[in-house]
């Protein structure tokens, strides 16, 4: 063999060539996924990462034996899934109590030093990221499972979605001291740093930037799609797309901020710690974090970081608190679903400014006509809002508010959309005054004015006796006077589905059954059966199976609920459990209508109004009529028990604000079964109400009035 043969047979192939190829590409491409989305610091445009990319595929498809499952290329599952699979956490996942200014900072502290026994304290801040939480466990290095938070036991399997983020790495690394920006961790515990556990589970938050979601919204208006309202549902909805290829779209991110489980990693001593680790095997951590010495320099933290809110490029909620000691924390425990070592440190809520283009109108199941204010989409809190209600023509006048106004905007809580205020100052000439419409946007039907006159409600030749003192002579409200409206009965079947707490039937699939001629009313619901339901395009086997089970389910419901499902006019919540504990039976309720409306009236809290609502709906034959199909079609009817008497018999509690003991739902029970009342509204029979966090305009109510106030400490010791 000469040596120009023997050169030919040392000569790489072209199978070689692609190998070769495909190491560097992988090598590159994570080498900018890390540079990009762990260090904040892209070397090149996203054309060159996409065209790298690019070049790996089309290699990959004419070379398959080169595939590896935990490449950067497989971040995306080519199938859709079925569905989610179920997966328990090995540690429960838990959400953190709230706190809203200093005060109730330092009392935490109290508290958590109080448990601790004295010693000095010092803390860790972080900032708390408005995405959604999920748990990723890696074995040996390698990335095996990711779940979402669920109910803190029970999260679903959403992996190959996970994969799909670039800032998950998929196989952990070790890095070097210079790199991790850790020395004091190193030099302390040099078997801890860049070492990776057998067994490893990081907990953080998948996110979408601001300058991710308004490309987003820019791309859904091109389409015609609904807006995204904020970056939280978009990382929430993407991930429970079943095809990861839709997740890959949106370019979610991560940022890792707990280390929960993990094998041989016990010689960490701080949570700050557990921070400098996680960006040492190459997580992303958010840099704006701080280690306190006490709660003067946590305060200095938050402030310095609410400077930089409105321009930090994710959505945010707050600022994380934990004591940073974890032998500390361990000590303090958890009580209910939250740690005592740490808390959330809210912001108020933020407000923006925005032109108002347009009013329209919405009629809920009552008929009532709602007007709704639609505005340039606009980012408040975190959050891109379009729309918020406007309740009445009453807010709208007392506003001044003009279609073609700026206004300034405010979510309530981080939540709720509002408008707050009219920049008269920004006015042209050119806004315009909104007027109710005099037909119904619906049906055409005919809009009457729902006002007071002399004591009574005045819809039309129809009047309903109503309380002077309880509603404001100058109350007005416009509706349709259509009986059978379709907004109508669309609003009432949600209304009724929902008081029946039947999850499966949301407004999409109420309105598909009812164009499909499946129901004409809510007590047709109890009649379906998976074969009405799974021949249904989008529905199947399994979705129908899951429809009537829950149905099936919810067909025995307590006297109270059943009597504000059926939705009586000025009959909510609070009323119909005072009907309810007084009749025990609807049988008795309908006599007492009948032969002795004299008893109805004699109710606390229940004035000529809600007695007229009541003979007027139960003189209905068809609204007997209906109560018999639904009982008929196998709706049973708890009968409720009379009033236990106890300790607050004969009182009348109002909850206002959020209590951090206990739900408002636990807080109604307990008063409930000590003999005592729960109202929605403050008034003179009110015995006291009970102020949790941010109380609102119930308890300026009070004040007035007079009435006992008691914060969450004096109630509880009420409570016993």
């Amino acid at each position: 063999m000469d040596k120009s043969e023997a050169k030919k047979r040392t000569r790489p192939t072209e199978r070689d060539q692609a190998f070769g190829r495909v190491l560097k590409l992988r090598s590159e491409i994570a080498r900018l996924r890390s540079a990009y989305h762990v260090e904040n610091a892209p070397g090149v445009t996203d054309d060159v990462y996409d065209s790298l990319t690019r070049e790996l595929k089309i290699l990959l498809e004419k070379y398959p034996e080169f595939t590896d499952e935990n490449a950067p290329e497989n971040r995306v599952a080519g199938k859709p899934l079925d569905k989610f699979v179920k997966v328990k956490h090995q540690t429960r996942m838990l959400s953190l109590n709230d706190v809203f200014n200093e005060e109730e900072l330092f009392d935490w502290e109290k508290r958590i030093k109080k448990l601790l026994q004295g010693g000095e304290v010092s803390y860790f801040c972080e900032v708390k990221f408005d995405g959604l939480a999920v748990s990723l466990i890696y074995e040996n290095g390698q990335f095996v499972r990711g779940a979402t938070r669920g109910d803190g036991f029970v999260g679903e399997n959403i992996t190959q979605n996970l994969k799909t983020i670039n800032s998950i790495p998929l196989s952990l690394t070790r890095r070097g001291v210079g790199r991790s920006g850790s020395e004091s961790l190193q030099a302390r515990r040099g078997e801890v740093n860049g070492v990776v556990p057998a067994f490893l589970e990081i907990r953080g938050e998948a996110l979408v930037s601001k300058k991710t979601l308004i490309k987003l919204n820019i791309e859904n208006e091109k389409k015609g799609d609904q807006f995204f309202a904020n970056t939280r549902n978009v990382a929430a909805g993407s991930l429970r797309q079943l095809d990861p290829q839709l997740v890959a779209e949106r370019k979610l991110d991560f940022v890792a901020y707990d280390l929960i489980e993990a094998n041989s990693l016990q010689t960490l001593l701080n949570h700050s710690e557990k921070h400098a680790y996680l960006k040492n095997i190459g997580f992303k951590v958010e840099k704006l974090e701080a280690k306190c010495k006490n709660l003067s320099e946590v305060i200095a933290f938050i402030k310095k970081f609410e400077k930089i809110r409105p321009d930090f490029p994710y959505g945010t909620d707050g600022i994380v608190i934990s004591v940073d000691n974890l032998k500390m924390q361990e000590t303090l425990g958890v009580v209910g679903k939250a740690p005592r070592f740490m808390v959330a440190f809210k912001y108020p809520a933020e407000k923006a400014t925005t032109i108002l283009k347009e009013i329209l109108v919405n009629v809920g199941r009552t008929g009532v006509l709602t007007p709704l204010a639609v505005f340039e989409p606009t980012l408040v809190a975190g959050s891109l809002v379009s729309k918020a209600t406007l309740h009445n023509m009453d807010q709208i006048d007392r506003l001044d508010l003009k279609i073609g106004d700026t206004v300034v905007i405010e979510k309530a809580g981080d939540v709720i959309p509002k408008v707050v205020e009219v920049l008269i100052r920004m006015r042209t000439g050119k806004e315009k005054k909104f007027k109710m419409p005099e037909k119904c946007p619906t049906c055409g039907g005919n809009v009457e004015k729902l006002k007071i006159s002399s004591g009574f409600l005045q819809p039309s030749a129809r009047t309903f006796p109503v309380q002077k003192s309880s509603v404001s002579p100058r109350s007005v409200a416009f509706y349709c006077s259509n009986p059978k409206c379709p907004a109508k009965d669309e609003r009432y079947l949600e209304h009724f589905v929902s008081v029946f707490e039947i999850y499966e039937l949301g407004p999409k699939i109420l309105r598909r059954f009812k164009d499909e001629g499946l129901i004409t009313d809510a007590a047709d619901i109890f009649t379906l059966t998976k074969e009405d339901i799974a021949p249904l395009e989008r529905f199947g086997e399994k979705s129908a199976e899951n429809i009537v089970e829950e149905i099936k389910n919810k067909k025995k419901i307590s006297f109270s609920r059943f009597i504000w499902a059926l939705g009586i006019l000025h009959v909510g919540e609070e009323t119909a459990r005072d009907l309810a504990q007084h009749f025990g039976t609807l049988e008795k309720l309908i006599s007492a209508v009948n032969h002795n409306q004299t008893e109805i009236d004699s109710i606390e809290n229940i004035g000529p109004a809600v007695l007229k609502s009541v003979d007027n709906f139960f003189q209905d034959k068809n609204n007997l009529n209906f109560i018999k199909k639904l009982q008929e079609n196998g709706v049973v009817i708890e009968k409720k028990e009379k009033r236990k008497k106890g300790k607050f018999t004969g009182l009348t509690f109002v909850l206002t604000g959020t209590l951090s003991g206990m739900s408002r739902e636990i807080a109604k029970e307990k008063i409930m079964s000590l003999g005592g009342k729960v109202s929605g509204s403050v008034s003179k029979h009110t015995s006291c109400i009970v102020a949790g966090v941010e109380p609102g305009s119930k308890l300026k109510t009070a004040e007035k009035l007079g009435v006992k106030v008691l914060n969450e400490k004096e109630f509880l010791n009420m409570l016993g």
